[in-house]
């Protein structure tokens, strides 16, 4: 009877070198889940619009009431809240200095969104090369054991390979799974930013029609 190897046989067949690769990239792709989770929540929080927000601002900027847009700017935890605050804070100067603060602000909130994105394109790329290294081990360890057993056979050398390529395996799962989640994220950041800029034109054309 034929035995086949289960996943678990397979993962660990590769010997020292073989499980040191897959414990590496067993840690990646934990990694990369926790980036993905984690930043598609801060993204999505992010994303959130308060229409009742905006319609407030809109009417104590109307009502030269200053100091209630503040409050309100301080007590929303939103990008957008922070960003129209920059905005109020200023809203006596020229509107190129109003229009710079928001700018500035908005450039911090993308930078936080982003956070730790590049470590989710590290992994995609560093994974697959990773697996690779493993295979590579393998492979050196198999031919070592076929020029060192004067009774080698083609089963042992297609033992050797087949583990060794186990690595490279893991290794395009790994780094298919960060990459698809980087551009997912890429995405969703890119759409948040559309939404910053929209709602900042909006109010920057509220300030100068009540200038």
């Amino acid at each position: 009877t034929k035995k086949t190897l289960s996943v678990i046989d397979l993962i660990t067949s590769g010997g020292i070198g073989g499980n040191l690769v897959m414990g590496a990239l067993g840690l990646l792709s934990l990694f990369a889940i926790y980036i993905l989770i984690e930043r598609f929540s801060v993204i999505k929080k992010a994303s959130k619009e308060d229409e009742n927000f905006l319609k407030s601002i809109q009417n104590f900027v109307e009502a030269k009431d200053i100091q209630a847009a503040k409050t309100l700017c301080r007590n929303t935890d939103s990008p957008i809240s922070r960003m129209i605050e920059k905005g109020v804070n200023r809203i006596d100067k020229p509107m190129t200095d109003i229009s710079a603060a928001i700018e500035n602000q908005g450039k911090l909130e993308v930078f936080k969104m982003e956070n730790n994105l590049a470590n989710l394109a590290t992994i995609s790329g560093a994974a697959p090369m990773i697996g690779f290294l493993g295979t590579v081990i393998g492979m050196i360890i198999a031919f070592q054991e076929m020029a060192r057993k004067e009774d080698f056979i083609t089963k042992d050398l297609a033992e050797g390979i087949y583990t060794a390529m186990i690595t490279t395996a893991a290794g395009l799962v790994v780094g298919i799974i960060a990459y698809i989640s980087y551009n997912y994220l890429v995405n969703k950041v890119d759409k948040v930013i559309f939404q910053l800029e929209a709602r900042t034109t909006e109010f920057l054309d509220l300030l100068h029609h009540n200038n």
